[in-house]
């Protein structure tokens, strides 16, 4: 293992945000994504794990649980004085966006953004979209850089100097000198840098390694792909990679990422090469979606000129036909939104959702809820812990009023979040 960041020496007194994990028990309708609905279920939490899971009759006729409750009523039974709460809605794992940036603030230009914005401020930006997140009912977030300031917006949160949801981190994405967004990400030149690049990211205390493998053209020489991939493996991180066409896909796939961001078109062969190698995808499809809008395009200050060009792209099925044919070939399919994104804000959720059931990367609401629990858990290497409602695991949950699993957009009404059985929102 890397030697810890150096902020993990920190001696922590207290956090200055001290939210006490509750002890609780849901009831409701139970959407556990591990294979089990129960309709009139429960779920306790008790020391940020989930002790028990179920229909509600388990719980035994004569306690408060087992009793009928209005929706949104809170008892308190038992000795231990449990609080129990009738959600009136699903209860389900938390949510988890796989692709995100913090930093970014959903409304204005990228470029200028991280050109421009001072430290304290692209700061503000996450705090403020770490509360949207929890708000949304998102639970864990994979941050895919803004420099590196990630890095310190795990740190506030481990060190419980802000409320937000758990975060997975790459550090500063890396990128050849003058590469693919270059103005945001660290470059580097040479085998040797990459690995510099990469060792510097590994301090910082980040999770995993993100590389800009292409753009209009592939980038990274053979030499520094090979490095900035083997010194991230040789510290036991995973590298994930921005891939938006076959030739990038397969080449990255060939050396050895992990995951690759976007996606696009993709030969058979490429297909068989993720297949093999089990390598995931994470669509990002919010952007296309939300800007092809006119209605919610023009908000955010969208060109026309832009808003057409979007509108004829995410009307044209060719442009997902290599994501479907990796999807129903097997291929893991999982949830991110590139928000941050202009219009793409960190409460977007649904529309993303919603597209890939409606271009077929996903068969149908159920499988698109997975892409966004228990697959993107294990993007995260996280499956241990969250993705599913199961008896032990972190106590990640979130209740929404009405049922996701048909329709999607229920999902724009999350009563309650909670993250690791702390109250976060609601």
């Amino acid at each position: 293992m890397p030697e810890p960041a150096a902020w993990r020496y920190d001696k922590i007194t207290k956090p200055m945000f001290d939210v006490p994990a509750e002890h609780v028990i849901l009831v409701g309708r139970v959407l556990t994504m591990a294979g089990d609905v129960f309709e009139d279920g429960f779920v306790e939490m008790m020391d940020g794990k989930i002790t028990a899971v179920g229909e509600r009759g388990r719980l035994g006729a004569g306690d408060a649980a087992g009793e009928a409750g209005a929706a949104g009523e809170a008892d308190t039974a038992g000795e231990a004085g449990v609080v129990v709460e009738h959600t009136g809605g699903t209860i389900m794992p938390g949510l988890i966006n796989s692709h995100a940036h913090l930093n970014w603030d959903g409304i204005h230009d990228l470029a200028r953004q991280s050109m421009d914005d001072p430290r304290p401020i692209s700061a503000f930006k996450a705090a403020a979209n770490m509360l949207k997140s929890l708000r949304a009912g998102v639970t864990m977030v994979r941050d895919l850089g803004f420099h590196d300031m990630n890095l310190f917006s795990k740190q506030a949160v481990a060190q419980g100097i802000f409320p937000g949801p758990r975060l997975k981190v790459c550090g500063a994405a890396i990128i050849q000198t003058g590469g693919h967004t270059y103005w945001v990400c660290r470059e580097a030149s040479g085998a040797d840098e990459m690995r510099r690049a990469v060792r510097e990211q590994v301090r910082g205390g980040a999770d995993l390694i993100k590389i800009m493998a292409c753009h209009d053209t592939l980038e990274f020489t053979d030499e520094e792909l090979a490095a900035v991939i083997d010194e991230a493996h040789r510290n036991g991180l995973p590298v994930t990679a921005h891939a938006t066409y076959d030739a990038c896909i397969e080449r990255v796939a060939r050396f050895g990422v992990d995951c690759i961001e976007h996606g696009g078109s993709m030969s058979e062969e490429t297909v068989a090469l993720l297949l093999e190698k089990e390598i995931p995808i994470v669509t990002t499809f919010a952007p296309l979606v939300q800007q092809s809008q006119p209605d919610i395009a023009r908000r955010f200050g969208i060109p026309e000129w832009k808003i057409e060009e979007r509108k004829k792209a995410v009307a044209d099925p060719t442009r997902y036909e290599g994501l479907v044919r990796a999807a129903r070939a097997g291929v893991s399919i999982v949830f991110g939104t590139d928000a941050g994104s202009p219009a793409v804000e960190h409460d977007v959720i649904a529309p993303e959702l919603a597209h890939m059931v409606k271009v077929g990367v996903c068969e149908n609401a159920l499988d698109a809820l997975a892409s966004i629990t228990v697959r993107a858990a294990k993007v995260s290497r996280m499956e241990h812990l969250v993705g599913t409602l199961e008896e032990g695991k972190a106590a990640d949950v979130i209740v929404v009023d009405g049922r996701p699993d048909e329709d999607l957009f229920a999902l724009d009404r999350v009563q309650t979040t909670f993250v690791e059985g702390r109250r976060m929102h609601g």
